[in-house]
């Protein structure tokens, strides 16, 4: 006796709604978050020990506040990596966008206090290290769409 069984074929899919990694998003967020930490501060402190006056109109700027600002930043970006894990048909492009634009626009400030042309540069220098960082790693983990 036969059988005949009925062919079937598999037609292959992407699945775009999950993440590339099964690590959870804050414990990238906070590994990245403290490697861009020390990476700021080493910035700051490297321009300080070149001689680079890390002050505005007159204050100075203290070291250990690049850590807790880019610390900040980093539960920023998790806090709308999250929403945007949420909401946006298409998580990763919304966050990498977003999070660039944000960037651009936390430079502005750098440029208008009353500092030497050193002083803001590091400045930048800090924001630009900090992004390079943190958002490449948190968008990882975010999904290339929902839909």
């Amino acid at each position: 006796m036969t059988t005949i069984t009925p062919a079937t074929t598999a037609i292959p899919t992407t699945d775009t709604t999950s993440p590339v990694s099964a690590t959870p998003l804050w414990r990238s967020t906070a590994r990245a978050g403290v490697v861009a930490a020390v990476a700021t501060t080493a910035v700051a402190a490297g321009a300080l020990a070149a001689g680079v006056p890390l002050e505005i109109s007159g204050e100075p700027i203290p070291v250990a506040s690049f850590a807790q600002l880019t610390l900040m930043g980093a539960a920023l970006g998790l806090l709308l990596a999250t929403a945007l894990r949420r909401w946006a048909a298409r998580p990763r492009r919304t966050f990498t966008a977003a999070t660039v634009a944000l960037t651009v626009l936390s430079v502005v400030p750098d440029l208008m206090p009353d500092a030497a042309v050193a002083t803001k540069a590091t400045l930048v220098a800090t924001h630009v290290v900090a992004a390079a960082l943190v958002i490449p790693a948190i968008a990882r983990r975010l999904a290339e769409g929902t839909r």
